[in-house]
C-alpha cells in the first residue's frame, strides 16, 4: 500500500481526522480514515502490600465510569527530536532499553501521570510493552509499565478529573476483568503481564 495524499477533515481538542488516499498494490485508490492523537502511557502501581493502584473516572466515550491504570497523553513536543542524530525518529524504533530510560518521553510521561493522579510516584517502571488502542484507525501509542517502590509524590489533577483510587489484588482485579468492571486495554495488558510475573 502507498499514501498518495493526507487530508485534514477535522481537527478537535486533542485528535485531527485525515482522510488518506491510498494506492493498492493492484493500482486502485481506497480511502482510509486516519485519527492523530499525541503517544502517552500508561503505569500499573504496585505497593509494598501487593495491592494494584487503579484510577476510577467517568468517561464520556462509553459513559460510564472506568477503572484502569493512571495514564495520559505526554506533553506537546516531548517527541519532538526524540533521539536527535540517530534513526530512531519514532517510538516504534525504540528498544525496551530504551523505554526504561530515564529520559525517554514515555517514561516521563509514566513517572507524571502516576503522581498527578495518584499522588505516587514509582522509584522502579519496568516497560511491558505499547499498544495503539484501534490499529486500523489511530496512530497513538501508549506505552505501558507496570511501577513499583512507591514514594509520596503530590497529587495534581486536572480541573476535569474527578478520580477515585481503587486497590485490588490481583485476583480481584482479575475478576473485574472477567466480569467486565475492567475494559480498558491497557489496563488489561498490565494485569495480563503481571500475572506472569507475580
Amino acid at each position: 500500500m502507498k499514501l498518495l495524499e493526507r487530508n485534514l477533515r477535522y481537527k478537535g481538542h486533542r485528535v485531527k481526522v485525515y482522510e488518506d488516499v491510498m494506492e493498492t498494490p493492484d493500482g486502485e485508490k481506497v480511502y482510509y480514515d486516519f485519527v492523530e492523537n499525541r503517544n502517552g502511557s500508561g503505569v500499573l502501581l504496585v505497593d509494598d502490600d501487593g495491592k494494584l493502584l487503579f484510577v476510577k473516572q467517568y468517561r464520556n466515550c462509553i459513559d460510564d465510569m472506568d477503572i484502569e491504570i493512571p495514564a495520559g497523553c505526554a506533553e506537546t513536543g516531548d517527541f519532538d527530536n526524540i533521539e536527535a542524530g540517530t534513526d530512531k525518529k519514532s517510538p516504534k524504533d525504540f528498544t525496551r532499553e530504551d523505554f526504561e530510560n530515564p529520559e525517554n518521553p514515555f517514561y516521563l510521561c509514566a513517572l507524571r501521570e502516576a503522581e498527578e493522579e495518584t499522588g505516587l510516584i514509582p522509584e522502579k517502571l519496568e516497560f511491558i510493552s505499547y499498544i495503539i488502542a484501534a490499529v486500523g484507525l489511530f496512530s497513538e501509542r501508549t506505552a505501558v509499565y507496570i511501577g513499583r517502590d512507591l514514594k509520596k509524590g503530590k497529587l495534581n489533577r486536572d480541573p476535569d478529573e474527578f478520580i477515585d483510587i481503587i486497590r485490588l489484588s490481583l485476583d480481584e482485579a482479575l475478576e473485574y476483568v472477567r466480569d467486565g468492571r475492567i475494559v480498558d486495554s491497557k489496563t488489561i495488558l498490565a494485569i495480563m503481564y503481571l500475572c506472569k510475573t507475580m
